[in-house]
């Protein structure tokens, strides 16, 4: 019996010892490693190095991933899709693919490459360089920009385009200045191609920015990319047409509560929402169309309900049905963004978005909750229902809304482009970004420079939204360029009439003659400060400089030679309170004399202006002594 004992103690002791040896916990004398291995590697005698069954692969930087040690542990799938995909740079952020050295040295500049010979650019990317090469934010001197944008045009990465552009990657591996993308903007409309449409370029952005149309959140790198709308080839560079809210009509009743006109897709990706359309279509204020006939071999894959469908689809106007329908249904179609975005936003249909997953353009600055419905693909059904529970004055907001963002930021190519830019200049320059309250209400982030002020009391625009007052009285910036030899001169009469105003805080003289500033003495006494100072460049756009001796909203700015009165004066500058008497008023200079005609119609603010320019809460407007006209503000 003991003997029986010894031996199962034997064999469970060479037991344990086989399988240390087999994991690896005793070091073997025939050991692969040397001690100068051991030793370079951080091995010491006293501190055995631990060993795991299941080594981790070692860490490496996402931006090294493409090392040759890195390549040895990785499949050579996964090594393609790492070098062929867009996101290679997935982890980029602006403080960690950005140098702001340049644009802290010589402020926010952008230059666009030189286009190269024989390169083929389509109408779209050519309006985007433009408006880029014609904004305030171009240099042609490369040592000065802070962003660069290509030549090479890459806004159809579609290889079944005829925009495409072939051996991209060469070109812009190529470019001098590229220096793996840092610093770069991409733009793109569409990416990747039948069947699977990804978001692809064909090409290694590096550490590139993106501004891209139809940008998965999943592969929006926040504060770093920007999403674009994607808009035709047949949007106008610069102006473009306003919206269609022509009414603000209470209830905002129109013909239509949800319309849908658009393809659809039997099979593949962005088939199944389009799909399932005419379940809640009714024909009667539900108004869904869809249609099969698109492609060369449609009626090969057409299926039992094409033709009743294109039967339908052929009965309806698109422009009819958009003008006159409350919400406007933007499901997803191939890609995630789609036309139909821009055309609800103009029409001031509210959009409905079906497309899950897509980042929407601008939404770094944009609050999409205030002009749009946010619907989920998945609840289809519910989206009728839901947009007929949203109550009227909140309808009347969206419209609103849509029309407000379609004019400020959607309009034309040049208001798109400059909005990306004002977005990563705002990231640059983060000091002196603007609020979300300057992006999202009037007159938009494009006119409100936050360079002029950090305070948004500064800026007349937000007054109702801070409930503050404007001050009541206003500066009068006399323009003189003529020397003062007599007391007789109309300056000295314009000053006398001005400041008796009982609405006049302050006047100030801005002295743009070649001969030296007259002595204090030369000037009469009056009741309110008289400031005279020198104007720096001597030209006549100095009087709209923002001046620190300037403490009032409003600044009348005034030749030296306008011929005014004191009483011409209180109804230029307190037009509200005669509202009651002067329905409307119109001044037309005849002879040197005003007269004063009236409309049958009235507006709550308007501006009067007399031979002269009137500034309303510091925008200056200067009227010529030919011209006087009635501003509407």
């Amino acid at each position: 019996m003991q003997a029986k004992k010894r031996y199962l103690i034997l064999l469970s002791a060479g037991a344990c010892l086989v399988l240390l040896f087999y994991l690896g916990g005793v070091p073997l004398p025939a050991a692969s490693r040397s001690r100068h291995d051991r030793s370079r590697n951080g091995y010491r005698p006293d501190q055995p190095w631990p060993h795991f069954s299941d080594p981790l692969h070692p860490f490496l930087p996402w931006d090294q991933a493409d090392t040759e040690e890195y390549n040895l542990h990785i499949s050579p799938t996964q090594k393609r899709d790492v070098n062929t995909s867009v996101y290679k740079g997935k982890r980029c952020r602006m403080d960690s693919c950005f140098d702001f050295s340049q644009c802290q040295k010589n402020g926010f500049k952008v230059y666009v490459y030189p286009q190269q010979k024989g390169e083929k650019i389509s109408e779209s990317y050519q309006n985007i360089l433009s408006t880029i090469e014609g904004s305030r934010f171009y240099t042609s001197d490369p040592g000065q920009a802070c962003l660069f944008v290509l030549s090479l045009d890459t806004l159809d990465r579609d290889q079944l385009s005829p925009q495409y552009v072939h051996n991209l990657k060469t070109k812009v591996q190529n470019l001098p200045l590229w220096n793996d993308g840092r610093n770069h903007l991409i733009f793109n409309l569409y990416s990747g191609t039948w069947p699977d449409y990804t978001e692809d370029l064909g090409f290694d952005i590096g550490q590139a920015m993106l501004a891209k149309a139809s940008i998965s959140t999943e592969n929006f790198r926040p504060r770093f990319d920007v999403s674009i709308p994607l808009f035709s080839k047949d949007h106008p560079r610069t102006g473009g047409d306003r919206g269609y809210l022509k009414y603000n009509s209470i209830p905002p009743f129109r013909k239509y509560v949800l319309v849908f006109k658009g393809k659809r897709y039997l099979t593949g990706i962005g088939s199944d929402t389009r799909n399932a359309l005419y379940h809640v279509h009714n024909a009667e204020d539900v108004v869904l169309l869809t249609t099969c006939k698109h492609g060369k071999d449609w009626q090969k894959h057409k299926d039992a309900r094409c033709d009743k469908d294109n039967a339908e689809y052929d009965k309806y106007d698109y422009k009819e049905m958009l003008h006159n329908s409350t919400f406007c249904l933007v499901p997803r179609g191939r890609r995630l963004g789609s036309f139909r975005f821009l055309e609800a936003l103009q029409a001031a249909c509210v959009p409905v978005m079906l497309s899950n997953g897509w980042e929407l353009p601008f939404s770094e600055i944009i609050d999409w909750n205030t002009a749009a419905v946010i619907g989920d693909e998945r609840l289809l059904l519910q989206i009728p229902t839901t947009v007929r529970s949203i109550h009227q004055d909140k309808i009347l907001s969206l419209r609103q809304q849509t029309q407000f963002l379609w004019e400020a930021y959607f309009s034309s190519v040049e208001k798109i482009v400059l909005t990306t830019l004002e977005i990563i200049q705002d990231r640059v320059l983060e000091h002196g970004s603007r609020s979300s309250l300057m992006w999202n209400s009037h007159p938009g982030g494009l006119f409100a420079l936050p360079q002029y002020s950090g305070y948004l009391g500064d800026f007349p625009f937000y007054y109702a939204t801070l409930g503050i007052k404007p001050y009541s009285k206003f500066t009068a910036v006399i323009h003189a360029v003529s020397p003062l030899v007599s007391q007789s001169q109309p300056i000295l009469k314009l000053l006398a009439a001005v400041a008796k105003s009982q609405y006049c805080a302050q006047i100030i003289v801005l002295w743009n003659c070649d001969k030296p500033l007259p002595a204090k003495h030369r000037w009469p006494a009056t009741s309110v400060p008289v400031i005279v100072i020198e104007g720096e460049n001597k030209v006549m756009s100095s009087r709209f400089l923002p001046y620190e001796t300037i403490v009032t909203d409003a600044v009348l700015s005034l030749d030296e030679d306008t011929v005014l009165s004191t009483t011409e004066v209180h109804v230029c500058t307190n037009c509200q309170q005669f509202s009651h008497r002067f329905k409307h008023l119109r001044y037309s200079f005849l002879k040197k004399k005003i007269k004063a005609t009236t409309r049958s119609f009235k507006f709550p603010y308007f501006l009067c202006f007399t031979g002269s320019g009137f500034c309303d809460s510091q925008i200056y407007f200067h009227c010529s002594k030919r011209t006087a006209d009635l501003l509407l503000y």
